[in-house]
């Protein structure tokens, strides 16, 4: 293994942190309706769980409320009842085949709660970041011990995938700010 092959296996795992970030944050609602709040619920279908956009068809009726259409008769009280299940407090009701899935308005409370998830999540993704670093280094360390490389190579090595860390960790911070000024918008 090479010093570059060390950069590009560290920088691709920093920017998969960084995706995993970008849908978890999706994932906390803001007030406003969007097709991918949806992507996590499981349906049973079948004896099997599996996510709902694979059984029904997420739709976006207006901002404020989705709108979820299984494509079997029988699956719309299963879809309608893990839609109410799932942890983001949403009260879908039946409208024939059409199950409308309304966003509840945030409060203050709920908005500061959110935030303090997002930070949370935030926090998490810069620790898997900084993870990273401390393995890429140790592997540039035992690389040295073993004579792969030469200390000038290995301490450059070092600066380089300190300043991966840190335009990742700043990429961070930029999308926490986006997601806090997104929550506390009414």
């Amino acid at each position: 293994m090479s010093i570059a092959d060390v950069k590009k296996a560290t920088e691709k795992k920093m920017q998969k942190s960084l995706d995993a970030l970008r849908v978890d944050l999706a994932k906390v609602r803001t007030g406003r309706a969007h097709i991918g709040l949806l992507d996590h619920v499981q349906v049973e279908y079948y004896g099997s769980m599996v996510p709902i956009n694979t059984v029904a068809n997420v739709t976006l009726i207006d901002a404020r409320a989705l709108g979820v259409q299984a494509w079997e008769k029988g699956m719309a009280a299963k879809v309608e009842k893990a839609i109410r299940d799932c942890d983001l407090g949403l009260n879908p009701s039946s409208q024939g085949d059409l199950i409308r899935v309304p966003m509840p308005a945030l409060t203050e409370d709920r908005r500061r709660d959110l935030i303090k998830v997002v930070k949370a999540e935030a926090e998490g993704a810069k620790v898997a970041i900084r993870n990273l670093r401390r393995d890429a280094i140790a592997t540039l360390k035992e690389m040295l011990k073993n004579k792969e490389c030469s200390e000038d190579e290995e301490h450059r090595a070092q600066d380089d995938i300190q300043k991966l860390t840190d335009r990742h960790v700043a990429e961070i911070d930029q999308q926490l700010s986006h997601k806090e000024t997104e929550l506390m918008a009414i």
